[in-house]
């Protein structure tokens, strides 16, 4: 990069998601009834601020605490929502923490109770997780951790090693293959 020196950018913290969803009121309803959030604001406008472009759209906005917001849109002038062909439904997802595994078999309890089909849970390592799509499609990701301090450094020091070898060979690299033995099997 040329040009004038400057400082990195400082990052607090992340602002908000953004998402597509087929329809506001009932994605609103969902991560509501579902997942606890609130609901806490909506902007609706007939042009893009940023661009001056007529689309109209429902911008809804939903709170998860500790400052965590995700945002959907509802674009009823554009083509259907599709998703890349390319990518599985497995790799796009959101993941929300919760505090502990008791937390976690709670609400897929909940959520299998309200007829959405659950998978999980899954052993990571250090941490459970299980997983469900939204009305849109978008798949979720319940997860909560259950590693410890040495299980973190350690992962923390081979994650450089693992991304190089990765770069070089595009093969799974094996220096965390501890990560996949399951204490409770």
């Amino acid at each position: 990069m040329n040009g004038p020196s400057s400082s990195p950018i400082s990052i607090s913290r992340i602002h908000h998601v953004a998402y597509r969803c087929n329809d506001a009121k009932e994605t609103a309803d969902f991560y509501q009834n579902l997942l606890g959030m609130k609901f806490t604001t909506a902007f609706a406008e007939d042009h893009v601020p940023s661009t001056g472009e007529y689309d109209p759209y429902m911008h809804i906005f939903l709170e998860m605490g500790g400052g965590n917001v995700i945002a959907f849109f509802e674009l009823p002038n554009q083509p259907k929502m599709g998703k890349d062909p390319n990518t599985p439904a497995w790799v796009q997802h959101i993941a929300f923490e919760v505090s502990d595994v008791e937390a976690l078999l709670a609400a897929k309890a909940h959520i299998e109770t309200q007829g959405v089909e659950v998978i999980g849970p899954t052993f990571h390592g250090i941490f459970r997780s299980i997983y469900f799509f939204d009305p849109n499609g978008h798949r979720l990701e319940l997860a909560c951790n259950i590693g410890n301090a040495e299980q973190y450094a350690e992962l923390h020091r081979v994650a450089p090693l693992m991304l190089d070898e990765w770069s070089q060979t595009k093969k799974a690299p094996r220096h965390a293959d501890w990560l996949h033995k399951d204490p409770e099997e």
